[in-house]
């Protein structure tokens, strides 16, 4: 066994590639995929152009950490080219800041309580509003939303 793969080294790279490859495949981390590439090419190239098995493990090597290396940097520029996530996802509070409600039920006070969609905040505002005032959520302070009347 140990002659033929002497003799034929290609062989041996080819079929590296492959079972690197389809560990990839049955894992899928990645860890694996430019590792079966790069033995791939070797094989291809020893195939080819034999030359020794010392050249052929550094090549082996060189091509796995550029292909790796080349790899991080085009998903770094993939990464850099997408929205970046809404900082305010899952804070309901303070997605609702600048949005423009009516109240339903007077604020004494400067505070009461406001109906958001199918929910009920606290509020608080500067001043006593009656129900029917169109107010604007101006900030979020813990739980409370602090409010302004639109108009009067």
């Amino acid at each position: 066994m140990i002659e033929t793969i002497a003799l034929h080294p290609h062989v041996f790279w080819l079929s590296l590639g492959g079972l690197l490859l389809a560990a990839e495949m049955l894992g899928g981390n990645g860890y694996l995929l430019w590792s079966g590439v790069a033995a791939v090419i070797v094989g291809l190239l020893v195939w080819v152009l034999p030359f020794d098995w010392a050249w052929q493990g550094a090549l082996f090597a060189v091509l796995t950490l550029t292909a790796a290396w080349l790899w991080w940097r085009w998903l770094s520029r993939q990464v850099r080219r997408q929205k970046p996530a809404d900082a305010r996802l899952n804070q309901r509070g303070q997605q609702l800041v600048g949005m423009q409600f009516t109240l339903d039920t007077a604020l004494v006070n400067g505070r009461g309580h406001m109906r958001v969609g199918d929910s009920s905040w606290p509020v608080i505002a500067e001043d006593d509003l009656s129900p029917g005032t169109k107010v604007e959520v101006m900030a979020v302070e813990g739980i409370t939303l602090r409010i302004r009347a639109l108009s009067r």
